[in-house]
């Protein structure tokens, strides 16, 4: 999700029948073992956390229908490793990695300024509401390592959850995003929030874990904030710079639908510092790395029932780029 307002700030309202596209970069490197929100610093220090490396690339295709109306496409392609260690007794017997990687889950969404744009130039705000397909593999499969009897064999089963490239559930998105300048037009107030509903409870795939409850995958919605403020560096033509807080997470209930199976429920709390660079007008390039300041590994269903708590692991950091070009 970009930084609402920079690029109306920068290049203008889109125009009717004007069509737009932006290649999105998402990297992370997931370590750090959370439980509520406490840091496993043992997983550490034994080398046995799991290790996720997650790269997923998104084109998202844009029309504006009217002035007002967008209609877009966007399609993710998901590539993950998800690196695990097999021990017995404490003792690590090998370290193995097990991937995934293809088309993730598509999303069709339409947004709406809801004040004129010819008389808000400095400030607005974007509804929107879409759909999610569940184009993705969500029971991706590779080559465990696995002990049994003291001896290890080689055996295919699905990837992780946190690997996989879809979820195998419908989905509900709405959003809102929203700008105002301030400061003669010198400093611009961002905010945005999404949240995905997923009615599906479980998808039926097997995760080969043994707890009760957890035999299967979750369909679990997700959400999305950020917050902050946005103004040009100066002295610097056309580039600009956004600092806030991001949040994002999956929840322990889900809004629509059920909440058993498997899932990872939890937040994490960044900073997010962003530069933008506006080239030609029409053509605009974001880097941003937010860095997390808070974790937090909630409680699951499955978890609540059996008096346990989970953990998970947990990015220190995340690298986003995009790039976005209107014609």
């Amino acid at each position: 999700m970009g930084t609402p307002g920079l690029g109306v700030q920068g290049t203008g309202y889109p125009a009717a029948g004007e069509w737009g596209f932006s290649l999105g970069w998402r990297y992370q490197e997931s370590d750090r073992h959370f439980v509520g929100d406490e840091y496993q610093e043992e997983r550490d220090e034994l080398g046995n956390q799991v290790i996720n490396h997650v790269n997923l690339a998104d084109l998202t295709i844009r029309y504006q229908a009217t002035k007002r109306v967008e209609l877009s496409l966007g399609l993710p392609i998901f590539m993950a490793t998800r690196s695990q260690s097999l021990r017995q007794q404490g003792v690590e017997l090998e370290r193995y990695q097990t991937a995934a990687r293809g088309v993730g889950d598509v999303f069709f969404t339409t947004h709406r300024w809801m004040f004129d744009p010819d008389t808000h130039p400095g400030g607005n705000l974007q509804l929107g509401v879409g759909v999610k397909i569940p184009t993705g593999q969500n029971n991706a499969t590779d080559t465990f390592r696995v002990l049994s009897g003291g001896v290890v064999t080689n055996q295919i089963r699905t990837v992780d959850q946190s690997i996989q490239p879809g979820d195998g559930g419908f989905g509900i998105l709405v959003d809102a995003s929203t700008f105002k300048a301030v400061a003669g037009g010198k400093l611009s107030i961002y905010g945005s929030g999404a949240y995905l509903s997923t009615p599906g409870e479980k998808s039926n795939v097997q995760t080969y874990r043994t707890a009760p409850g957890e035999e299967v995958m979750s369909i679990a919605d997700q959400f999305l904030a950020r917050g902050g403020v946005a103004f040009p560096i100066p002295k610097v033509a056309n580039l600009m710079f956004s600092g806030g807080v991001r949040v994002e997470g999956v929840p322990v209930r889900d809004i629509i639908g059920g909440d058993t199976g498997f899932r990872r429920p939890g937040v994490a709390v960044s900073v997010d510092p962003a530069i933008t660079m506006i080239v030609k007008g029409k053509n605009a390039v974001t880097l941003s790395v937010p860095v997390a300041i808070y974790r937090n590994r909630f409680q699951s269903v499955p978890d609540k029932a059996r008096g346990a708590h989970g953990d998970a692991a947990f990015a220190d950091y995340l690298i986003l780029g995009s790039y976005s070009r209107r014609f």
